[in-house]
Order: C-alpha cells, then structure tokens, then sequence
C-alpha cells in the first residue's frame, strides 16, 4: 500500500537518487550537474518553511515526490505557486504521480492557494532526452497550457523550449 508522507530532511540521499537520472539522462531538468547531498538538504529545508514537500512511499521506499515552490516572491503572488514532481524511474505510469498531485493540490488548497503552475521542458519533436510525457500528465490532472518560451534553454547540445501550465484549485 503506498502512503503519502511528509519528506523529512533524512530523506535528501533517498530524493536525490530518484532525481539523479534526470539531471544526467535527460533534459526534464534543466541543471547540468546533479546537486550534492548538502545542497538537496538545504533545498528541503527552504522549501518545507513554507510548502509542502510530500513522498509516496511502500515498503519504506520512497517511489517518488512532489513540492510547491514560490512561483513569484511579491506578496500579490502568495495564492500562487509552481510545483515540482519526480518518480522513481522505475515506478513511472503507475498511478503515483496522481496520488502525489492529489495531495500536494489538496494541502495547498488547505492553505489558500488558488493557482498551481508546473514549468515544464518541452521539444517539439520528442528525442532520447525527454518526451513530452509531463505535459501529458499534466494536462491529464487538468492543467492547460498558459504559455511557451521557446528555445530558451540548451543540454546535451540541443535548444529546448520551456512551456508553463496552469490549475485554478
């Protein structure tokens, strides 16, 4: 049975191997080098302040997790927030990622947060570096697209656009 937790600092090594294979294997997320154990710390730390910060875990293995994130830092912008999603690549297409949004969605709206944002990596003709699946499943969860950056970022010697969704909570 998988449970939704709330990520404890002790979880940054467990986090970081499931985020690991996307900094290096593809361009889901845009940074180069994979963070160090210290830093992911330091990003749970920062981020629980405020947010929800939770993981979907069976058998004690976290399968994968999920945050909001400031979207904006002006004060106009507190019912708003961008979220961050990551499975276990092992664990993709099993549901887990619904379980996850469903309860991040489910605490923010708790907290009065109306608008969630998801910044997603997003290529035209899809290659080995990424697909468009997490606009699929964003669009699944009833997101729609609110707007494209084009060609705004390069890895692995390839221009990337960055699309922004939108769900009104």
């Amino acid at each position: 049975m998988i449970e939704i937790k709330n990520v404890e600092i002790s979880d940054a090594r467990e986090l970081l191997d499931i985020y690991a294979p996307y900094v290096e294997k593809t361009a889901i997320s845009f940074e180069y080098d994979v963070p160090s154990l210290e830093d992911f710390e330091n990003r749970i730390r920062d981020i629980t302040l405020k947010y929800p910060y939770i993981k979907a875990v069976e058998d004690g293995k976290i399968l994968g997790y999920a945050y909001a994130s400031t979207f904006k830092s002006r004060r106009a912008y507190d019912i708003s927030v961008e979220t961050s999603i990551y499975i276990d690549e092992d664990y993709r297409g099993k549901g887990i990622g619904k379980l996850l949004y469903k309860e991040l969605e489910r605490r923010l709206k708790d907290t009065g947060v109306s608008n969630i944002y998801a910044c997603i990596a997003y290529i035209e003709n899809e290659d080995e570096y990424l697909s468009n699946d997490s606009m699929r499943f964003h669009e699944h969860l009833g997101f729609r697209l609110c707007g494209t950056f084009h060609k705004c970022a390069i890895k692995f010697d390839r221009y990337y656009d960055m699309i922004w969704m939108e769900k009104i909570i």
